[in-house]
């Protein structure tokens, strides 16, 4: 089965105001501000919804809790303003979306012209190839645009998760929150790497993962071919924190990569110092106290006094 992605990998966010799913959102101006991890801190990008799916924003340091293993840790670090963010955007250019790729790029576009004058980008395409383009992470949403509609080449496979890797990879070097957005309408046929292994690289290097599913029908030049999406995408993002969105339609795209840049740029920065640096990975859970909402926030991280800095 041939499949298509899309990557979009980013760093930081902003906060936006919450409303109903579809509606536009307005952003609050962005200051310039980026969360640089201090010695020990962990930090956890939670985003919370109440019972309609809504974004909830105003909420207080009061309204969250944090257990490590199982035990509630006391908030050291809580932030609702705007940060900077940094996106790496990669459209899986193989057969099975030929169609529907005008939609996937506009979709990727809605996502671009969100960003806000701090952030910086970079867009490419994976298939039996991998490109990201420019070089470095640019704040110039025209140049941009230009090359997601001008630049991208085509192929098969689709390497998704060598696509996933090489997105951890440029984001290395970028302070501050990192996200990889994943768009596919098939299972990966020619990574190199696994899924285990960009797991535990967005775990250790902090990385949430966001996934957008489409299923698919087209014809491969001999009879009609229906796709599902890769099945590990779903874990992939629910254990770093990340959205995982299913879709049955092409035209629902433009509005779900509207949602992802909503959803990231209304999360919430919480953090603990942990009481011990045991090199071992911690289960994390994030709870809201007010009735009826939901958090969601990564599900482990690495107790690693390398990573983290320094012992108690």
């Amino acid at each position: 089965m041939r499949s298509t992605g899309l990557v979009i990998s980013v760093c930081a966010g902003a906060l936006f105001l919450a409303t109903l799913p579809g509606t536009p959102l307005a952003p609050i101006a962005a200051e310039g501000r980026q969360f640089r991890s201090g010695a020990r801190s962990v930090p956890i990008y939670v985003t919370v919804f109440d019972r309609q799916g809504r974004l909830v924003p105003g909420l207080v340091r009061e309204d969250f809790e944090i257990y490590d293993n199982g035990k509630k840790q006391e908030i050291s670090l809580f932030d609702n303003e705007v940060q900077p963010i940094s996106v790496a955007v990669m459209l899986d250019t193989s057969a099975s979306m030929t169609l529907t790729l005008d939609l996937l790029k506009a979709a990727a576009e809605q996502f671009v012209i969100r960003l806000l004058p701090d952030d910086r980008a970079r867009v490419g395409a994976f298939n039996d190839k991998i490109q990201l383009l420019p070089a470095e992470f640019i704040g110039d949403r025209d140049e941009l645009i230009a090359i997601l509609k001008n630049d991208l080449m085509f192929g098969n496979p689709t390497r998704l998760y060598d696509a996933i890797d090489v997105s951890l990879t440029s984001l290395q070097s970028i302070e501050g929150r990192k996200v990889v957005l994943v768009f596919t309408d098939g299972d990966d046929t020619g990574s190199q790497v696994g899924r285990g292994k960009v797991q535990q690289r967005s775990q250790i290097e902090e990385v949430m993962v966001y996934a957008i599913g489409l299923e698919s029908n087209y014809f491969n030049g001999q009879y009609r071919v229906r796709t599902k999406p890769d099945r590990g995408l779903r874990r992939l993002a629910e254990d770093t924190g990340g959205g995982y969105f299913e879709l049955t339609k092409a035209s629902e795209l433009g509005a779900t990569f509207t949602r992802v840049a909503q959803e990231l740029h209304s999360q919430y920065l919480i953090g603990f110092t942990p009481d011990v640096l045991d090199g071992k990975t911690h289960k994390l859970e994030v709870k809201v106290t007010q009735a009826g909402m939901t958090a969601r926030a990564r599900k482990n991280y690495l107790a690693s006094a390398d990573r983290l800095g320094g012992t108690p």
